[in-house]
């Protein structure tokens, strides 16, 4: 698969808890359009212990 990732854009996907596999399928159809993509495996918990922000 082809990811461009000349603008240094990449999507985060993540799920609300550990059984949720919506990131995984996610990630997927973004892959395979192309885009750059990453799973945060923590789930949203994952995102907040990073200290990232939420829009």
């Amino acid at each position: 698969m082809f990811c461009d990732r000349s603008q240094g854009l990449w999507r985060v996907v993540y799920c609300a808890g550990p059984h949720c596999n919506g990131a995984d399928r996610a990630a997927l159809k973004l892959a395979r359009l192309g885009r750059a993509v990453k799973i945060m495996p923590g789930g949203i918990t994952g995102w907040a212990d990073e200290g990232f922000s939420f829009a």
